[in-house]
């Protein structure tokens, strides 16, 4: 009988043994499912439309790692660089720098050399890319003393802090002026896909 009574004494201890590892296995792993819940980012794309004004910097012309100056042939290849600020969805207010070559007898502005990015008020930064081709002359929607525009494609290539990993795309609608020939005009509209709430 005390064999049996401490055969069942040891079979009751490992149970409650055996029981309190299981609890607290289980509680381990909710605790893990509940971190990876947490740290699952979800990503929505929203609507992105942003307004900015340029000032024209000094850049170099010509630029050689553009492409040639070769006005006879309409090669007049030199590095623009522009930098001003605006507001827009998802930035607030914000600073921008571009820099990127382009041909000056075509207007033509590849994105195979471009840097480009906004910086919002708290220090995030959005980059983006775009090419295309600036035209001369005025869109009806434009100001009467519009000399030339580019609409053209734009793509949203990450950033930093709440943009990180974004991405998305639009178009510009931008122009140069008469009265104002030491800056560019911009209004940018397209999506945005970014981290839910960051």
């Amino acid at each position: 009988m005390k064999t049996l009574g401490k055969v069942l004494l040891m079979i009751a201890v490992f149970s409650i043994i055996a029981a309190c590892n299981k609890t607290d296995e289980l509680s381990f792993n909710e605790e893990l499912t509940d971190m990876s819940l947490k740290k699952a980012q979800v990503m929505v794309t929203v609507p992105f439309k942003i307004k900015f004004v340029g000032t024209y910097l000094d850049g170099i012309i010509p630029y050689p790692d553009c492409g040639p100056w070769d006005i006879p042939n309409g090669q007049a290849w030199g590095l623009v660089q522009t930098e001003g600020g605006g507001t827009g969805t998802h930035l607030g207010r914000f600073n921008h720098y571009f820099e990127f070559c382009c041909n000056f007898m075509t207007g033509e502005y590849p994105g195979d050399y471009m840097l480009a990015w906004f910086v919002a008020a708290n220090g995030d930064s959005l980059y983006v890319a775009c090419a295309g081709q600036v035209l001369d002359g005025r869109l009806d929607h434009h100001p009467d003393d519009v000399n030339s525009y580019f609409i053209d494609p734009f793509v949203i290539l990450g950033g930093t802090g709440r943009f990180e990993g974004a991405t998305g795309s639009g178009y510009t609608d931008d122009f140069n002026r008469d009265s104002y020939p030491d800056n560019s005009f911009h209004h940018w509209t397209g999506t945005i896909t970014m981290i839910k709430g960051k």
